[in-house]
C-alpha cells in the first residue's frame, strides 16, 4: 500500500484533502475573474489611450501607466487621485539627472565593493561621479568648521563635560568649546527635546545681535523666527501669503525652484520676471513692473516680490541701488518683499546689502513715512556661506513690518510643526555668534573660514577660466553665491537631436555628459530662462580640476560630433 492510499483511508485525511480542493477551485475561480477584468481594461485603455501628440511619454509607457492606474483597486491611492499640485511641481535640482547620477553611483559602489573588485555589469566610461548639480559642501569634500562640531559633540553627548580636563589634554578642545557648550544645553536643556515653536529665546538673540552687527540697526528677537533651513522659512511665508488661486508672487527668472514648486503645490500663480543677463543678470525694474501691470491686467492679486541676493542660479550680487529700487517698487505697490539671503557671505565682487539695511536706510532719508509699512521677510541659513551644514537643517527668518495678527498666524503656522532641529538651531546661534579675535578658537576658526572661503573662489574663476574657452560659451565674471550658470550655444543638429529624443536642447546636452562623464549639473529650463536661451549651472563646490577637464573634454567632442 503506498503512502497516499494509507493516508486517504484515515477521516481526518480524507477531510484535509477535500478542503484543499474546494480552496483550489475558489483560487482557480478568482484568478479567472481578474483575468477578464484586466482584459477588459486593456481593451478599454487602448481605446481610449491619447495621441502621441497629447503627451511626452510614449505610447508603451502611457499604456503600462494607464493599465496599472486602471486595474482592479487593490489600494486607496493612485497617481490618478493624489494632489493634481503636487504633481505639477518641478525641482530640477534633485529630478531626473540627480536621480539617474545616483543610480550610477551605486553602481560604481557595488562594483567596488566586490572581494576582489569587478567592473559594472555595464561598464561605465567613468569612475567617479561629481554631483555638480547642488550646494552641498560637505558632500563634495569641504571640512566642517572645527569649533562648531566640537561643540556639537559635547550637546549631543554631554557626558563628556563631566572630564574638560581630558577633553583639553587628549582631544584638543579649547576652553571656549567647552563654555559655549555649557552654555548652550543651559539653554536648551538637551537637543533632544523640543524648544519653543519659535526657536529657543536665547539663540532668537544671537540671531538679532548679529543682524544688529552686520547692518548697523536694531532687531527685535520676538520678530525672528528659526526654522529648518531656509527653505522651511520660504514655505511658511508662501502659506500665508497664498490665500486663493489667484494669488500672484514675482519671482526672478531664472530662479531657485524651491520657489515655483512651492507655489504649484499651494495652487497661487507664478508671476515671473526676467533678470538682464546682459547687465550680469541684475533686476531690472522695467522688467518687474512689466510683469506686474500684466499680471494685474490678467486678474492676479499680486501680493508678494522674490529677490535672491546674491543669486541662484546666477551668482549675481545685488547693488546698493538695485536693493532700493526693489523697495520702492514694493512700497508703491503694497508688495511684501520676501529676500532670500543664504549666500550673503558667499561674495566675490562688491560688498553685500541686506535688504533689511536698504529699508532702514530709506526710512531714515524719507520724512513722509512711506517706506513705514514695507513688509519684509529676510531668509538665512546655515547651509551655505562658509558653514556648508546642509544636512543639520537650520535657518532663521526675520520679518519687518508685519501686522501683529499677522504674526500671530505664522506663529500658529510653524507651531504646527512643533519646532525646527535643536541641533540646526545651535549652529545657527554659532553661525551668527562665531570665535571672536582674542578667544581660544579663533585662530582655527579664522584659518578655516578664509581657507574655504579662498577655495570657493580659486574654484570659481578655475572653472570660469575653462568655461570661457569652449567653443560657445558665454557667461560673466563670478559675483557670489556657489554657482556659474553659463549661456550655451549648441550646433542646429544637436538641438535636432534632442527634438528627436523628446528633450529640451539644454537638457539633452546635460544628460549626454552625465552619460559619458558622470558630471551631473543641471539645464537651464529648471530654473527658467528666456526663449530662445540655453544654460546650465553647475556649483564649484568639488575639489580638484580633473572633473573640469572632463566637461572641457566633453564639450569639445560634443560639438564637433554635431557640427
Amino acid at each position: 500500500m503506498t503512502a497516499m492510499t494509507a493516508m486517504t483511508t484515515t477521516p481526518l485525511a480524507s477531510s484535509l484533502l477535500l478542503r484543499a480542493q474546494r480552496f483550489s477551485l475558489e483560487l482557480s475561480r478568482a484568478c479567472q475573474a481578474i483575468a477578464i477584468v484586466r482584459q477588459q481594461s486593456t481593451q478599454h485603455n487602448t481605446a481610449s489611450q491619447p495621441s502621441a501628440a497629447c503627451s511626452h511619454s510614449s505610447p508603451s509607457k502611457l499604456s503600462q501607466k494607464r493599465n496599472m492606474s486602471s486595474s482592479p483597486r487593490l489600494r486607496s491611492l493612485n497617481i490618478d487621485n493624489i494632489n493634481p499640485h503636487v504633481k505639477e511641481a518641478k525641482y530640477a535640482v534633485r529630478g531626473e539627472l540627480a536621480i539617474k547620477s545616483e543610480e550610477y553611483r551605486a553602481q560604481l559602489k557595488k562594483a567596488a565593493s566586490q572581494d576582489p573588485p569587478t567592473p559594472p555589469d555595464s561598464p561605465l566610461p567613468f569612475d567617479k561621479v561629481i554631483s555638480a548639480n547642488i550646494g552641498n559642501p560637505q558632500q563634495l569634500g569641504q571640512k566642517p568648521i572645527t569649533f562648531f562640531r566640537q561643540v556639537l559633540s559635547l550637546l549631543e553627548y554631554p557626558p563628556l563635560l563631566d572630564n574638560e580636563e581630558a577633553l583639553r589634554t587628549s582631544f584638543g578642545y579649547k576652553q571656549d568649546v567647552i563654555d559655549r557648550a555649557k552654555w548652550l544645553l543651559e539653554e536648551v536643556n538637551s537637543v533632544g527635546a523640543y524648544s519653543q515653536s519659535q526657536g529657543v529665546p536665547t539663540i532668537r538673540q544671537s540671531v538679532a545681535h548679529y543682524i544688529e552687527r552686520r547692518d548697523g540697526y536694531a532687531s527685535d528677537p520676538a520678530h525672528i523666527y528659526l526654522s529648518a533651513g531656509a527653505s522651511s522659512g520660504v514655505n511658511t511665508l508662501l502659506n500665508v501669503i497664498s490665500a486663493s488661486p489667484k494669488t500672484g508672487v514675482l519671482v526672478p527668472i531664472p530662479q531657485y525652484p524651491l520657489y515655483t514648486a512651492t507655489l504649484a503645490v499651494l495652487n497661487a500663480r507664478v508671476v515671473p520676471y526676467y533678470l538682464d543677463e546682459s547687465r550680469g543678470w541684475t533686476t531690472d525694474l522695467g522688467t518687474i513692473k512689466e510683469a506686474y501691470q500684466k499680471a494685474k491686467a490678467e486678474g492676479i492679486d499680486v501680493r508678494a516680490i522674490v529677490v535672491i541676493n546674491p543669486g541662484n542660479p546666477t551668482g549675481a550680487s545685488l547693488s546698493a541701488d538695485d536693493v532700493a529700487s526693489v523697495i520702492k517698487f514694493a512700497a508703491e505697490e503694497k508688495l511684501v518683499i520676501m529676500a532670500d539671503e543664504v549666500y550673503q557671505t558667499n561674495i566675490f565682487l562688491g560688498t553685500f546689502t541686506s535688504f533689511k539695511k536698504g529699508l532702514r536706510d530709506l526710512q531714515n532719508s524719507d520724512s513722509t513715512g512711506k517706506y513705514d509699512n514695507v513688509e519684509l521677510a529676510s531668509l538665512n541659513s546655515i547651509s551655505k556661506g562658509m558653514v556648508g551644514e546642509c544636512g543639520h537643517r537650520g535657518g532663521y527668518f526675520e520679518l519687518v513690518g508685519f501686522d501683529a495678527e499677522v504674526q500671530a498666524q505664522i506663529y500658529k503656522f510653524i507651531s504646527i510643526m512643533l519646532c525646527p532641529p535643536v541641533v540646526g538651531q545651535c549652529l545657527v546661534e554659532m553661525m551668527v555668534n562665531p570665535p571672536k579675535e582674542g578667544d581660544p578658537s579663533y585662530e582655527l576658526y579664522n584659518k578655516e573660514y578664509n581657507g574655504i572661503k579662498e577655495g570657493l573662489r580659486e574654484r570659481a574663476y578655475a572653472l570660469y577660466e575653462a568655461f570661457k574657452k569652449m567653443e560657445g560659451v558665454e557667461l560673466g565674471e563670478p559675483q557670489g553665491s556657489m554657482y556659474l550658470f553659463p549661456t550655451i550655444h549648441l550646433p542646429t543638429k544637436a538641438i535636432e537631436a534632442a527634438e528627436k529624443a523628446d528633450r529640451k536642447p539644454d537638457e539633452f546636452y546635460c544628460l549626454r555628459l552625465l552619460d559619458r562623464t558622470g558630471v551631473c549639473l543641471v539645464p537651464g529650463t529648471g530654473f527658467g530662462q528666456k526663449p530662445g536661451t540655453l544654460h546650465f549651472r553647475t556649483t564649484f563646490l568639488a575639489p580638484g580640476t580633473e572633473w573640469v577637464g572632463r566637461i572641457v573634454d566633453f564639450h569639445r567632442e560634443f560639438m564637433a560630433e554635431y557640427a
